[in-house]
């Protein structure tokens, strides 16, 4: 429907203002007396005008605008003060003062109303001051952080040590630390948080000086004020990095007016007067109809009331808004006025009826006035109604958020006012994001959840997997009573949040509608365009401070954009049977690759894009059928070139050298929700140097494909949805994928701009908000301990037990607190709903990776973000929506978790990812997946060929991955098998860090049999898998065992210091994991384990022994008698060797040596029979029948053993005899130093001859026994 009202089209021109007398004349305009009393009931002269103007004459279009005139006339005391005020000096609009009243660097938005703090302590203040008088200004608070809000005089000189308050003659309150300030400080005044209103008052009658916290006094701050000649005072304000405030001086209604005191900027008085009446004139309107048959005047309900083209009735509105129309350009007015009439039809009303009177009222300005008028009079409208509904208050039933969206949604229905603020309004002078947010509530007693949740419960602890862990203990009747209430309070406030969010969803379908692209481009492809930009702004701002868009923001925006997504695109099932639904929604792979769709400098799977585009274009010739622009490639190589070839040193220096001389600083741009007026916060101001920001980089143009290139902006709805000679952003369709497409092109843009959202800052935000479940955790943990004390202590110890019941009350309210804030929390962000959202996501990406699996090297276009959304949804799903929504209740769970493993499996060593972090990503979710029964179930499910190569890849030489998540994933599949090592915790941290039980480490064993053969296979297949395997390994615990030494000496060494012992991170975590695969020395590792370093707890015998002893019973019992008789001899040649460190593993003393002092009677001392819940009894027996065995073998090696010469000794270390002779070249060494030798290098020790075999030698024998080199 067009805007014009009722279906019709009027010119202004037809309905000009004249005093042509012929206008009487003109057909329709109804007779004398019914116009007379017509134009009297419209502008009804009330108090405001002597009434003989109208009561000799009737009133008629000629002399109506005389009569307008004295209705519009204004008092003399109403009228606007100009010029100076007695009282206030400065200019009559007050604003901050950007050019030379700041300290520090700030961030000022465009109205210079704004300010973000970009240093320790800033300081800035207006460009009017006050000197006799009562005078007020409110502040925002956009941020709860440190700020100190007051007054200063212009003698103050402040640092960025010391703000307003900090000086003489400046004075502050500080809500944050709840203090004032005035060089000292005292306590005074409540605390603030986000959303609050500072109202700061001075008195220069009495000396006096107030604050007022949301329209309630805090009291006189400040008595005895300086005054005189010279003192006169700046509103000013002090605030830290970060932190963010947005002053009205009264350039906008206070929302706390306070009788008495005056708005340092005068507010328009008698402009306001002149529309408040012109605004009566228009609701008359609104609420009479004519009847020009009957003669009369209608009453009637200002919903039902429709513009029929009557030509009395437009030139009445005419008059009316040739005088409104330039009343609606100013910020004060608009709302002040129109704002509160729009608000007050949504709020009588219902929604049916709201919407037509606000479409009426929006078809009447469009008609009326002109077009910048209409814009102008949006653009501030739109402004304040995102403000009202960021930083109103919470209260029970959300009724201001609600009627602030459903206004919203009302405008926005509109469709010639839709695409303009669309175009040029909600995402390039406002931040539109703000209105899908749901702020949490920081005062739970303000935001009325005590009633809706009057009775407060806590989960215990349990574990984030879900069924595995049953250490909860049995619910009482009490708690269970208690629970039931809580979870009907959730459910409350689920509804009423429910409610908001749907009015969210109903703004974003109507920025998604693709219908109302009569005359113009649809709302959807404008919305494409901006949505793009916004992604591109946060995904360039990554990592710099403020960010664009904070992550609380984006998480809301992402589940209405995911609702609103899902509801067209089954929509367009519905009417395309060919088409799929969004369960089956995935991005086709030649988006990645066909240029229609910007990704800008995101990295690709294979690398750089101009990489890719140069290396696979033949590919992309034969598959896709696209064609690079060898201009175009050139272009953009160079381009890269270009940006590489600035050495980072002065890229570095730039900033500084810009800031010492007073150019434009290339800083990141400032954060868009840090700018308290939602506005562009695009000046930056310094103490050094003041300039506006630089400029955004603009969007890159489309790479040239087969038809053409385009940039963002220039692309119609042709571009993206194709038509019979275009396939818009499917160009490129390889041979693998569907003719038929999926849906609407334009969605599937959006559908990737979701998963990149999640990529950008969804996934960190909801690792952050678990934190207030781990709050309430830690406090219900310390309730239950405070709980057993009080029932254990004495009665006699009052004293103690009146500490232990304040403690107890302390927990209880922090609890109760908590618990209503969880609730919150649970119902924004981790309902069940929000989790089939997740899931939705990430099942769209596994689809995704699926599809460009198949396409083979064009796989490597595909954006790194896909693969991350992949692993970190998956994660988000098993580790924080629990326990109150568990991921195995889930549709399709098992084939999910199965799909999931699979693309972990096959791509965690794929040639076509280059990114080593990507790499790395892939390679810790595989290790995280094995820990876990249920996933690793899922990877014994994938296809057994997939399975095959995944062990054969982790069997592999460590190259371009790394060895410690591979060994982990190897170890995880055989824990819970081999010797002793069924474990779950260290045996001696059993009662230690419960909490700690859903980190992958401590999982319980849950061994693979199945991979477990498929190794054994794969080590069996050829002669050199497993020795290259062997090598990785043992070079890998040579490396190792080199850096324990070396750490265990040096903190053997800082124990023998007097000075405190001190062990960094790094070596601990190192001592850890190598703690567990070798054994050490014994009395050094004695020493460590009694150090008792913070730290340490986790070193320990039991992990090292039992390793090194299952190895030795492999081979010394259970093995073939040859292979014993082997392994003994082997063992017993080597002089580390002591028979003693077998008798340790039983807990047999060892006889001190000559000159030592004896053990201290009470050692404990370690010994595997200490562990009968680890070690079975069969497994004790081989071990003592191995030290039988190896005793027996000592002392018969000792009694055959000969004096050895020195020419029979191994010529290289000179430890061994000489056992092993070298073909062909025939010499000799030991098999200890061949051995080693071999494993890196095949050339002899002496002549360098290429070794073959190595043979068994012994001095004065005829036989030999050939061995493989290898």
């Amino acid at each position: 429907m067009a805007s014009k009202g009722a279906g019709m089209s009027f010119s202004r021109k037809s309905y000009r203002l004249t005093s042509d007398a012929e206008k009487s004349r003109v057909t329709g305009i109804v007779q004398e007396k019914l116009l007379n009393d017509y134009l009297n009931r419209i502008f009804s002269s009330s108090d405001h005008v002597p009434p003989a103007a109208t009561s000799r004459k009737p009133l008629n279009f000629q002399n109506l605008p005389e009569h307008l005139d004295q209705l519009l006339q204004v008092d003399n005391e109403e009228e606007e003060s100009q010029g100076q005020v007695e009282g206030r000096l400065g200019p009559s609009t007050v604003v901050l003062d950007h050019t030379g009243g700041f300290e520090g660097l700030l961030l000022v938005d465009d109205d210079l109303l704004g300010v973000i703090g970009h240093s320790n302590f800033g300081t800035i203040r207006s460009t009017t001051c006050v000197y006799k008088g009562k005078w007020v200004y409110e502040v925002l608070i956009s941020s709860q952080g440190l700020m100190q809000i007051g007054w200063c005089t212009i003698s103050c000189r402040f640092n960025q040590e010391e703000g307003v308050g900090d000086t003489h003659n400046s004075y502050a309150y500080d809500g944050n630390r709840v203090r004032k300030w005035n060089v000292t400080t005292t306590n005074y005044g409540k605390a603030w948080a986000a959303g609050d209103i500072v109202s700061c008052l001075i008195d220069l009658d009495d000396g006096t000086l107030s604050f007022c916290l949301n329209g309630v006094s805090l009291g006189t701050a400040f008595e005895n004020l300086s005054r005189g000649l010279g003192m006169a005072y700046f509103p000013a304000i002090s605030l830290s990095f970060k932190e963010s405030v947005a002053f009205n001086f009264g350039s906008r209604p206070l929302r706390y007016p306070v009788a008495g005191y005056r708005p340092l900027q005068d507010p328009p008085s008698a402009d306001l007067v002149r529309a408040q009446r012109l605004l009566g004139c228009f609701r008359a309107v609104l609420s009479v109809e004519l009847d020009p048959v009957e003669g009369r005047l209608l009453d009637k309900e200002s919903s039902k009331w429709r513009l029929r083209g009557q030509p009395t009735v437009l030139l009445t509105l005419a008059h009316i808004f040739h005088r409104f129309a330039p009343l609606l350009r100013k910020v004060y007015l608009v709302e002040a006025v129109l704002m509160s009439f729009l608000l007050g039809i949504v709020e009588k009303g219902t929604p049916a009826q709201a919407q037509s009177v606000v479409h009426q009222v929006l078809d009447l300005l469009w008609l009326f006035m002109e077009d910048y008028e209409v814009q102008d009079c949006l653009k501030q409208l739109m402004m304040s109604l995102l403000r009202l509904y960021r930083f109103s208050p919470i209260v029970p039933d959300l009724g201001l958020q609600i009627h602030y969206l459903r206004l919203t949604i009302a405008i926005l229905r509109h469709e010639k006012s839709r695409k303009f603020l669309l175009s040029n309004v909600l995402f390039d002078v406002l931040r539109s994001v703000v209105f899908f947010y749901i702020k949490s509530p920081l005062r739970v007693e303000e935001a009325g959840l005590q009633e809706l949740i009057p009775t407060t419960w806590w989960p215990h602890r349990s574990s984030r997997e879900g069924k595995e862990s049953t250490e909860m203990k049995e619910e009482t009747a009490e708690e269970r009573l208690r629970r039931r209430a809580y979870e009907r309070g959730c459910q409350r406030l689920r509804k009423r949040i429910e409610v908001v969010e749907e009015l969210q969803v109903q703004i974003l379908k109507l920025l998604l509608d693709n219908t109302d692209d009569n005359g113009g481009e649809a709302s959807r492809y404008i919305f494409l365009t901006k949505f793009r930009k916004f992604l591109q702004e946060n995904a360039s701002g990554r990592g710099n401070m403020p960010v664009l868009c904070p992550p609380e923001y984006m998480v809301c925006f992402l589940h209405r954009l995911i609702s609103a997504l899902r509801y067209y695109w089954d929509e367009y099932k519905a009417s395309n049977p060919h088409a799929s639904f969004s369960e089956e929604a995935y991005i086709p792979p030649q988006v990645f690759y066909n240029g229609k769709v910007d990704y800008f400098d995101l990295q690709r799977l294979g690398g750089l894009l101009s990489h890719l585009r140069k290396t696979l274009k033949d590919d992309l010739a034969s598959k896709a059928n696209i064609v690079i622009d060898p201009l175009e490639l050139q272009s953009t190589t160079m381009d890269d070139l270009d940006e590489d070839e600035e050495p980072a040193p002065a890229m570095a220096q730039r900033p500084m050298q810009a800031l010492a001389v007073g150019g434009p600083l290339p800083l990141p741009r400032p954060g868009w929700l840090s700018s308290p007026t939602l506005g562009r916060a695009n000046r930056f101001l310094s103490t050094a140097a003041v300039s506006l920001m630089t400029p955004r980089r603009p969007l890159s143009t489309s790479e040239k494909v087969k038809v053409r290139t385009l940039s963002v902006e220039q692309r119609t709805r042709e571009d993206i949805e194709g038509s019979h000679w275009n396939e818009g952003l499917l160009l490129g369709r390889p041979p693998e994928e569907p003719e038929q497409p999926l849906t609407e092109n334009s969605l599937l843009e959006v559908l990737d701009g979701a998963v990149m959202m999640y990529n950008l800052s969804v996934h960190q935000q909801l690792g952050k908000m678990v934190g207030v479940s781990d709050d309430v955790n830690e406090y219900a943990m310390a309730l239950r301990d405070t709980e057993d004390k009080l029932r254990r202590c004495p009665k006699r110890r009052k004293d103690i037990l009146a500490e232990l019941t304040k403690s107890q009350k302390v927990f209880s309210e922090k609890l109760d607190h908590l618990s209503r804030r969880l609730a919150w929390v649970h119902a924004t962000v981790y309902s069940q709903e929000k989790m089939l959202d997740i899931y939705w996501l990430l099942r769209v990406c596994l689809q995704t990776i699926e599809h460009g699996d198949r396409t083979g090297s064009l796989f490597a276009f595909m954006p790194e973000f896909y693969l991350s959304v992949a692993i970190n949804s998956y994660s988000a799903l098993k580790n924080y929506f629990g326990p109150v929504h568990s991921m195995e209740e889930l549709p399709g769970y098992e084939e999910t978790l199965t799909r999931l493993a699979a693309i972990l499996a096959k791509h965690f060593a794929d040639t076509r990812i280059v990114g080593t972090d990507i790499r790395d990503s892939l390679m810790q979710a595989l290790a995280s997946y094995v820990c876990y029964p249920h996933s690793l179930r899922a990877v014994e499910r994938i296809p057994e060929e997939q399975r095959i190569a995944m062990v054969r890849n982790l069997l592999a030489p460590y190259e371009q991955r790394p060895w410690a998540q591979t060994n982990w994933i190897l170890v995880r599949l055989w824990r819970g098998c081999g010797f002793g090592y069924r474990y779950t915790r260290l045996p001696h941290l059993l009662k230690t860090k419960l909490e700690d039980a859903n980190l992958p480490s401590l999982q319980k064993p849950c061994p693979s049999t199945l991979l477990q053969q498929h190794m054994a296979d794969l080590l069996q297949q050829g002669p050199d898998v497993a020795p290259s395997f062997l090598n990785s390994v043992l070079n890998q615990l040579n490396w190792a065992f080199s850096e324990f030494i070396g750490m265990i000496q040096e903190i053997q060494q800082a124990a023998e210091r007097l000075e405190r012992n001190f062990v960094d991170s790094r070596q601990l975590k190192l001592l850890n994991q190598v703690l567990n695969r070798v054994t050490a020395e014994r009395n050094l590792f004695d020493r460590v384990v009694t150090l008792r370093l913070p730290g340490l707890e986790s070193v320990d015998h039991y992990p090292i022994l039992v390793a090194v002893t299952g190895i030795l019973v492999q081979l010394l019992v259970r093995g073939p008698a040859s292979e014993r008789e082997r392994a003994t001899s082997v063992l017993l040649a080597d002089p580390c060797f002591q028979l003693r460190s077998i008798c340790y593993l039983l807990g047999q003393p060892e006889p001190p040596a000559p000159g030592t002092a004896l053990p201290a009677p009470d050692r404990k001392r370690f010994s595997l029979q200490s562990y009968a819940d680890y070690i079975s009894a069969d497994e004790l027996a081989q071990v003592e029948q191995m030290l039988a065995h190896l005793t027996s073998a000592s002392a018969q090696a000792a009694a055959a053993s000969l004096p050895t010469s020195e020419e029979d000794l191994c010529p290289i270390c000179y430890a061994h005899p000489i056992s092993a002779v070298f073909q062909p070249c025939g010499h000799k060494s030991c098999k200890a130093c061949i051995n080693q030798h071999l494993m890196n290098n095949k050339d002899c020790f002496f002549c360098k001859a290429t070794i073959v075999s190595v043979e068994d030698w012994e001095k004065g024998a005829n036989t030999s026994t050939t061995s493989s080199a290898a």
